[in-house]
């Protein structure tokens, strides 16, 4: 049986599992009230279970682990990222029940991140141990990349399955090939329960567990290529993520917003503004996410030169980020209507905190849809986006 074949087979099995362990999963979330509460900065109006990210996680993997032993190709460094994977999957589940800070769930996402880099591979750039840590350095930036881009329904399941899919098809291998088939599949089988309006939510468990398992998967599926052509096909793939942090951090920097204060100035608030549908979102982003991967494709296989893709790429990243800030952000929204969504930072404060603000008892307004784009992301933290200040509390953004 062919690779592509096993890869299929990889992919049908994790999506019929997704399918089927989240609905027990969100089941058991609501019983136990590990949900998403609606406030006035939210837009969906029910309590909204997030443990999906778990039935995501555990589908891949046993897809995924199955497959690779029935193929014979489970050797040590594919072992490895499939523990690592379950470890930063677990790291995420903890912070969905108990908030970590962020220097905990940077040191264990550093750690897992070498430790695939060492077992697994990467790219040759400049042939030093400078490219193991550029490696470690991406896992780690895409990981938590994908943890901020879950904050619309569906958009970061969408644009893994998407990714994923057409990485199995335009790079052959057995054994990273069948792990990222496995996580398209599964982001699939889950779409069926988080696609707008989501009926449950991936949460940090499974936000966290897409970012480093495909971004580790497709690191080492290029171990072997020396040059540009690896680094570009890498950039070219997750050039979604890659635009909307840039987008970020130069919105609140323009804005002298704290850098690392989270808020609903991301590119999927910013379409909303624009006028899109939640479901129009997910699917201008799906297309460029799929362009990217097909120019990626073109790379690897010397089609394209890599200097030429990497310069293309460039420039429309920076022209997309041009556009996008002429979109407001939170902070550029007029005075009433950020009253109304509420501003950026963490979601719960104190009681003693509120009552030396007098904003305890105080009659708050609820915020219309219309004022708060369809997201969870007002107070999002993550190890390279911690919360400027606020005591821990559920964050906004589980999903």
């Amino acid at each position: 049986m062919s690779s592509a074949l096993w890869m299929a087979g990889a992919g049908a099995a994790a999506l019929l599992l997704a399918l089927v362990l989240t609905e027990p999963l969100r089941r058991f979330a609501v019983l136990h009230g590990i949900t998403d509460r609606p406030n006035a900065r939210k837009a969906h109006t029910r309590p909204t279970p997030y443990l999906g990210g778990v039935a995501v996680a555990v589908a891949t993997l046993t897809a995924g682990t199955a497959a690779a032993l029935a193929r014979s190709v489970l050797d040590p460094a594919l072992a490895v990222l499939l523990g690592c994977g379950t470890i930063v999957c677990a790291l995420g589940l903890v912070d969905d029940l108990r908030q970590l800070g962020p220097g905990i769930r940077l040191c264990v996402e550093t750690s897992a991140a070498a430790t695939v880099v060492l077992a697994g591979g990467h790219p040759t750039l400049f042939g030093s141990a400078i490219d193991a840590v550029l490696a470690v350095l991406w896992i780690v930036f895409m990981t938590n990349a994908f943890n901020l881009l879950d904050n619309m329904d569906g958009v970061a399941s969408s644009l893994c399955a998407v990714i994923g899919g057409l990485v199995c098809l335009t790079v052959a291998s057995d054994g990273p090939g069948v792990v990222v088939a496995a996580l398209a599949g599964a982001c699939l089988g889950f779409l069926f329960h988080n696609r707008h309006p989501a009926r449950i939510f991936l949460g940090d468990a499974g936000s966290l567990f897409l970012g480093f398992t495909l971004s580790s998967a497709v690191l080492v599926l290029h171990r072997g290529a020396d040059g540009l052509a690896g680094p570009v096909a890498l950039l070219l793939a997750t050039l979604i993520p890659t635009v909307d942090t840039t987008l970020v951090m130069t919105s609140r920097y323009r804005e002298s917003r704290p850098l690392l204060q989270g808020g609903t100035d991301h590119m999927t608030h910013r379409l909303r503004r624009m006028g899109m549908t939640v479901q129009q979102v997910v699917r201008v982003l799906c297309v460029v996410a799929a362009l990217g991967c097909l120019c990626g494709a073109l790379v690897t296989h010397g089609a394209v030169a890599p200097g030429v893709a990497l310069v293309a790429a460039v420039l429309v990243g920076a022209a997309a980020v041009r556009l996008l800030l002429g979109v407001p952000s939170m902070a550029g929204l007029p005075a009433r209507a950020e009253a109304r969504a509420g501003a950026p930072g963490r979601m719960a404060r104190s009681a003693k905190t509120l009552r030396r603000s007098g904003t305890l008892g105080r009659r708050v307004q609820p915020a219309r849809p219309a004022d708060v784009p369809h997201s969870r992301e007002v107070g999002k933290t993550s190890a390279m986006f911690p919360a400027a200040s606020g005591p821990s509390a559920p964050d906004s953004s589980r999903g």
